[in-house]
């Protein structure tokens, strides 16, 4: 491989040092040179579509876009002059003329790129009419709401669903504009991953009810509200609070979870934990009996939809065991009640989730419990930051608290489960004690962690080897699919670096917040006396209390798919 070439460059008279070609958008902010933009992602192709990014060069004539500029030795540009200002507020006024404005109701609403450059160039948002206010609103499923009202023709959506070997989201030409739909191919459809939210600079697509349905559980009449939240929020809320990613914040959030008017919170990673038991309990079943392999993880209701819509083929080799949050909304409204002599009617239990997909999930009708649902509502991470800051509570300077007994003890193992491949190695750490009968010493396996799209390792289980692959991204799982018969477990996440990365976390997301955030969980986990699933003391009283019987444990913690 070409070594790299070394160069020189000038921004704004400042002497930097970068590689030859390397795109000077990128050395700017390397060096903390701040350049405009809506456009660009690091995640995604550059397409040079918002036109904010301008600077000059010396000797040459024009305006050019810094995110396609490469850098040449001894290259001097300028991030900033007056020609620049005027074409950027020009450029910013053709967005808005094609913005509807909706910023009381919108995923960026406290960090909105679009209305701070709207100040430091003085723009009039409201100079043209909107051109789009007639185009429509889309819905998903029980996930996703896009309003193409908001579109500023980006078409980082479409090339998000595109990163995913979706291809859902369409570029349709409607007279001089451009227009985002929904394919109309029968065999194509939406997934709910929710990395269309993620990539959209513009807040055109939110999950269903953000940010309408905050109080919701409030209102529920005569209703005990317990709340409970997933592994990964734990390590990602405190970004819209000025604190740093991957920082610990669980005792906050149970805090201002009660605060706000909980009257329990749980940590769903005593989910997380059943799951790996029974998990790993399947994995051994079919191992031995070489039915059904390679087993594939079902907790990532994305993934689950993708292969129930585009590979039915696979449902059989998914897990039958339900996700974390299914399992513990579950065992609230049976166990719990039950011990606390609470009537499960009367519970509402909402789900603080990483994830849009997830509001998806709780309405599957096979997940239900004598007739109820395990789980009420789910709010996105965003949407819990909302209402924090909706009801003014110092997120930052808030006392911690313990989450609430017996739902408040996780193990390490639970709490990976937010980053991707947190899934397998819990489940290794028990199916290795479920396969030899002896504990495993080192139980981090590092070859099933990091960001990349696809990691493959074999487990040594006492002269059986394990095949197992790790991947997240829809588009890695596609890959892996056509190679499942060299694997005996897989871990799919739909999104990138798993629920660290989902479509319901604090904006701006990318790889290196997605990389803090995980590192934050292992973190948490290298820090508990109790790693293991199994020697979690919690999960066997349950195991002793209430999951007594083969036909429990399949009635309370295992459904079928394709349904």
């Amino acid at each position: 491989m070409k070594k790299k070439k070394k160069i020189e460059i000038f921004i704004n008279n400042k002497k930097i040092k970068c590689f030859e070609k390397e795109k000077v958008f990128d050395v700017a902010r390397k060096n903390g040179i701040e350049i405009p933009n809506l456009c660009y992602h690091s995640d995604l192709k550059i397409k040079a579509n918002c036109r904010l990014c301008l600077v000059e060069i010396k000797n040459r004539k024009g305006l050019h876009t810094s995110c396609t500029l490469k850098a040449e030795p001894g290259m001097q540009i300028v991030t900033d002059s007056p020609d620049i200002a005027k074409a950027r507020k020009i450029n910013l006024e053709l967005v808005f003329a094609q913005h509807c404005e909706k910023c009381h109701d919108c995923v960026w609403n406290f960090n909105c790129e679009l209305l701070k450059l709207a100040k430091n160039y003085n723009v009039n948002i409201n100079r043209f009419f909107d051109r789009k206010k007639d185009y429509p609103v889309y819905r998903f499923g029980n996930s996703l709401i896009f309003e193409s009202c908001k579109c500023i023709d980006c078409r980082n959506c479409v090339d998000a669903c595109h990163n995913q070997g979706i291809d859902f989201l369409e570029v349709k030409e409607k007279g001089h504009l451009f227009q985002i739909i929904p394919s109309k191919d029968k065999n194509k459809d939406c997934i709910y991953c929710g990395q269309c939210i993620v990539h959209c600079p513009a807040g055109a697509f939110q999950g269903v009810g953000e940010f309408e349905d905050i109080e919701k559980p409030f209102l529920s009449k005569g209703k005990i509200i317990f709340f409970q939240f997933a592994p990964s929020i734990r390590t990602s809320l405190g970004e819209d609070f000025g604190l740093k990613e991957g920082k610990n914040l669980t005792g906050k959030l149970v805090a201002a979870l009660k605060k706000s008017g909980a009257d329990k919170v749980f940590d769903v990673c005593i989910g997380a934990d059943l799951t790996t038991i029974e998990e790993s309990k399947e994995l051994i079943e079919r191992l031995e009996k070489k039915k059904n392999l390679p087993m594939f993880t079902s907790c990532c209701p994305a993934w689950v939809k993708f292969v129930e819509f585009y590979h039915p083929e696979l449902i059989p080799n998914l897990t039958s065991v339900r996700s974390p949050q299914i399992i513990s909304g579950g065992l609230i409204k049976t166990y719990f009640s039950k011990k606390s002599g609470l009537n499960p009617k009367d519970i509402f239990v909402v789900s603080v989730m990483p994830c849009v997909s997830k509001k998806h999930e709780i309405e599957r009708k096979e997940l239900k419990i004598k007739g109820l649902k395990p789980v009420d509502c789910v709010m996105t991470t965003r949407e819990i930051i909302r209402l924090f800051k909706k009801r003014k509570i110092d997120f930052k300077n808030i006392a911690p608290l313990k989450a609430d007994f017996p739902f408040g003890e996780p193990s390490g193992a639970g709490v990976i489960y937010g980053a991707s491949g947190g899934v397998m190695e819990s489940a290794l750490r028990t199916a290795y004690k479920e396969y030899t009968g002896k504990e495993l010493k080192n139980i981090e396996f590092k070859k099933v962690r990091g960001m990349e799209g696809v990691k493959e390792a074999s487990i040594d289980f006492k002269g059986k080897k394990i095949r197992v692959a790790v991947v997240n991204g829809i588009k890695n799982a596609k890959e892996i699919i056509k190679r499942k018969k060299d694997f005996d477990y897989i871990e799919v996440m739909a999104c990138p670096g798993g629920c660290v990365g989902g479509g319901g976390q604090p904006l701006p997301t990318d790889f290196i917040t997605r990389k803090k955030r995980a590192e934050g969980l292992y973190s948490i986990d290298k820090k508990k006396k109790i790693r293991r699933a199994h020697e979690n003391e919690t999960v066997k009283n349950i195991y002793k209390e209430f999951l007594d019987s083969e036909e429990k444990i399949k009635n309370f913690c295992h459904t079928k798919y394709g349904i």
